[in-house]
């Protein structure tokens, strides 16, 4: 009986041990991890300044723009893109183009909805709807001025 005990205190001193180095181990991965994650950005904004901009693999090009100021959080809440109102459109550099996928029916539809000309720009995007991936270090977009209907 004793000895059973102390096998069961053992194995349970052990398993916590084990669960001590793994988060240990998780914790300092995901530390090395984040910096591998780093995409850094130019945007040009309004007033013609170029700035940079550092985002994250996975994150949207608005949540890095919102970041760095040049988007106002409130102007867009949501990343969803039945509820975008175009107020994240940016103008993508015409070099980086081929590295975004394309846009999708619903990026398209919020694009012309918004657009006064109700033509589509080659270079418009939603910020939305750009995920960053590694492939896009150093693109290069151009934050356009605020609508008219956005401004307090």
């Amino acid at each position: 009986m004793a000895m059973t005990m102390m096998r069961s205190s053992l194995q349970r001193v052990s398993s916590q041990i084990h669960h001590s180095k793994s988060v240990i181990s998780r914790t300092s991965a995901f530390s090395s991890k984040v910096s591998d994650r780093i995409v850094k950005l130019s945007a040009v904004d309004p007033d013609g300044q170029k700035r940079e901009v550092l985002g994250l693999t996975g994150q949207t090009l608005l949540k890095a723009l919102t970041n760095s100021g040049l988007i106002d959080p409130a102007s867009h809440r949501l990343e969803d893109i039945d509820a975008c109102s175009s107020e994240c459109e940016v103008s993508i550099a015409q070099e980086w183009l081929e590295r975004l996928p394309p846009r999708s029916y619903d990026e398209e539809y919020v694009l012309k909805r918004n657009s006064r000309a109700r033509v589509l720009n080659k270079h418009s995007r939603l910020g939305c709807q750009v995920v960053l991936t590694h492939d896009l270090q150093g693109m290069v977009v151009a934050v356009p001025e605020p609508k008219p209907w956005d401004i307090p």
